[in-house]
């Protein structure tokens, strides 16, 4: 009934307001969250870390070999993003991300069967990158935003906080899987997990808004183009330092931990840490970005990853661990709900998806680069400490870069709507 609800509003129906829980885009918010929660950002960021030491173990391969396998997965996804995002754009969420989740699915899946050949293994992390982003936050950001004007950043924070579940469910999970059942079928079950969560909701739930509606949100294309604006590449450059020094660390925590003497389950609890984090991050930034301007919201956040990395360099101990873990994760949370928001914000909803998804390719190819970047480290010295500060001072920049963004243009808001 709540799908139908939501599909079939009558032409010229008041819909209740954003501040209220029946207004029906709050329902496509939370569905989304529901199926993000078992899409690509929590089973394979969260699951990665986890198998490396299993797969090291079976075939003898380096930890650079394996990260590079990430890597080949961030780099497609970069590449395919904005197709994915211009798609989404033409043809509405749903014709597109239902397919990706069976596709995503049965990939993740079939590492389970994985043999001694590095061709298989790029192969399969090609193709989980090539699709992987519609059965993430890409995918369903512009339903959720074609709901909303002046609740925007709370409802792009309730759509984010499930990837954040899933940052703290699935770490926990794979190492129980990997301690009970092994790295085979630990693959196995993990890749079901799209198709018994996120397929369902997605299917029923996961609604555009109408274009003919009365009440439709702004969509006009902006006052000045996305690749002449100041704005558009200081948020790509500040994505770019942030995901190359976060997104790496969060792959590779598991084992950095581990190095230390922390316990493997121990370990499994700090990187639990930073998905509560994110949880918590999420819905706070996404309550500021209705009361603040973005780009200081983004600044601070910024700055509290670089504090996280820098502790995380001689975290030795379990609450330490935890600590720089709750940082990094409460700022990361932070940050997904910025990009969005401001993308929307400067550049209005039209072309949101493929904006969208030139700003998740500089993401992934920094994911990607300083995922790489760590397992060499480590192969070359023993320890990821000194490649650290070097993220935290990045990462400290990038929140620099943050003063130079421009105010907001007049013509991509809602006629009477408030500006925070």
């Amino acid at each position: 009934m709540a799908a139908r609800a939501v599909a079939e509003l009558p032409a010229g129906a008041e819909i209740p307001s954003e501040s209220s829980w029946n207004h029906p885009g709050w329902r496509v918010a939370i569905a989304s969250s529901f199926a993000c929660m078992a899409g690509f950002g929590s089973i394979l960021i969260y699951s990665f870390g986890a198998f490396i030491k299993p797969l090291t173990a079976e075939f003898g391969w380096s930890r650079q070999t394996i990260s590079t396998a990430f890597a080949c997965a961030s780099f497609t996804l970069g590449i395919c993003s904005p197709g994915l995002g211009f798609l989404l754009d033409r043809y509405g969420p749903r014709r597109v991300i239902l397919p990706s989740i069976v596709l995503f699915a049965l990939a993740f899946a079939s590492l389970s069967m994985l043999e001694n050949s590095l061709v298989q293994l790029f192969c399969t992390f090609v193709l989980i990158g090539a699709i992987g982003n519609a059965t993430a936050q890409l995918g369903y950001t512009r339903a959720v935003s074609t709901w909303f004007s002046t609740r925007r950043g709370t409802a792009l924070a309730v759509l984010l906080t499930g990837s954040s579940v899933g940052m703290v469910a699935v770490p926990i999970l794979s190492q129980r899987l990997l301690a009970n059942v092994g790295w085979r079928m630990s693959y196995a079950i993990l890749g079901a997990l799209p198709l018994l969560i996120a397929f369902p909701i997605a299917a029923f739930f996961v609604r555009e808004r109408k274009e003919d509606s009365p009440q439709q949100l702004a969509i006009s294309a902006p006052s000045f183009s996305a690749p002449k604006s100041r704005a558009f590449w200081i948020l790509l450059a500040t994505l770019f330092l942030g995901a190359m020094s976060t997104t790496g660390v969060i792959t590779q925590l598991s084992a950095l931990l581990t190095d230390r003497g922390i316990k493997a389950s121990e370990a499994g609890y700090a990187v639990a840490a930073a998905g509560a984090a994110s949880f918590a991050g999420r819905l706070v930034t996404g309550w500021l970005l209705d009361r603040f301007f973005a780009p200081r919201v983004g600044m601070v956040l910024l700055f509290i990853t670089a504090t996280g990395l820098y502790l995380l360099t001689t975290a030795q101990t379990l609450p330490a661990a935890i600590l720089a873990s709750f940082l990094i994760g409460f700022s990361m949370g932070g940050e997904a709900d910025v990009t969005p928001y401001v993308l929307a914000r400067y550049f209005g909803l039209r072309s949101l998806g493929l904006l969208y998804g030139w700003a998740w390719t500089a993401f992934a190819i920094a994911a990607a680069l300083g995922s790489v970047l760590l397992g060499r480290a480590f192969d070359r010295s023993g320890t990821y400490s000194d490649l650290l500060l070097l993220f935290a001072l990045a990462t400290f920049i990038a929140g620099l870069l943050m003063l130079a963004m421009p105010q907001y243009p007049e013509n991509v808001y809602v006629a009477g709507s408030k500006r925070p």
